[in-house]
């Protein structure tokens, strides 16, 4: 066989690279998730972090190569990742990592944390304290020392599959479903949006028991969370009213609510999260 020209070994390198970064499922990659916060930094890509690459990605790409005086060909090889700065350093389980770190696998670290269920405030590179709080979260989830230190055995847990509910769900009301569970913008969506008008009642997706049911501060507005069996909870926010008290049983479409746009909401619509023993997992995975 005749050996690879350079510019094609570096381009299997990087494609080796980002197959073989961490990804949370079949078409959303850690690594490629890591290069656009890069280019996000720089002001070249402004989609959404989602570790998908599509043409928006390739194009920054591009831009950023014209830019930094490199050949636009769009592939992030090691001379456009040189020229990223802190940005392109450092693939995710290449050192361990702490508060303070930054680069390319902290970026990495905080897409799969969220991808987990713990997400930490926006997509940056870098590990502050955000994103520590989230790391010592998944450590105690997937059973770990919760010492904020990213290292082999953080690692090899987040290269697993996310979790997924356990528990059978209803839907808690019928309406189109906006913004769905993933990134959305540098940030990460833990739950799914669920559009109807003002009033419209809210159902238990489950039976279980109330824990909470009123207004909490932080965006959430009037919340009901119900807790159920296999240590899943649902959790329902930016109500108008509540209909339920902390200790009621609840049973599958006792109503637990209403409709609003109370706390950080931009219109009437109903948050729905699902937590199981604390981690985000999607709704849909539950859902008919």
């Amino acid at each position: 066989m005749p050996a690879c020209r350079p510019r094609f070994a570096v381009f299997l390198a990087v494609l080796v690279a980002l197959a073989l970064a961490p990804a949370a499922s079949a078409s959303r990659n850690a690594g490629i998730a890591a290069l656009q916060v890069a280019l996000h930094a720089r002001g070249l890509y402004l989609g959404t972090i989602d570790g998908q690459n599509g043409p928006a990605t390739t194009v920054a790409i591009k831009q950023f190569q014209l830019r930094a005086g490199l050949r636009p060909d769009g592939v992030p090889g090691a001379a456009t990742r040189r020229a990223l700065g802190r940005y392109g350093k450092h693939m995710l389980g290449s050192r361990p990592l702490t508060r303070g770190a930054a680069g390319w696998d902290v970026a990495a670290l905080q897409f799969l944390l969220a991808w987990h269920g713990f997400p930490s405030s926006t997509f940056d590179g870098g590990l502050g304290l955000h994103t520590e709080r989230a790391l010592r979260h998944f450590q105690r989830w997937a059973g770990l020392s919760p010492d904020g230190v990213a290292a082999a055995s953080t690692i090899a847990a987040l290269r697993k599959s996310p979790s997924s509910c356990p528990l059978p769900l209803a839907w808690p009301l019928e309406g189109p479903v906006g913004d769905g569970f993933g990134p959305r913008g540098d940030r990460f969506h833990a739950g799914i949006d669920i559009l109807a008008s003002t009033g419209t009642p809210v159902r238990a997706a489950a039976p279980g028991r109330v824990v909470y049911a009123g207004y909490l501060a932080g965006g959430w507005g009037k919340l009901v969370v119900v807790a159920h069996t296999d240590g899943v909870r649902t959790m329902y926010a930016h109500l108008s009213a509540v209909a339920v008290h902390v200790g009621q049983t609840v049973e599958t479409g006792t109503r637990v609510g209403l409709v609003g746009a109370t706390g950080d909401a931009s219109g009437p619509h109903l948050h729905f999260e699902v937590r199981l023993r604390g981690a985000a997992v999607d709704p849909r995975t539950a859902l008919p």
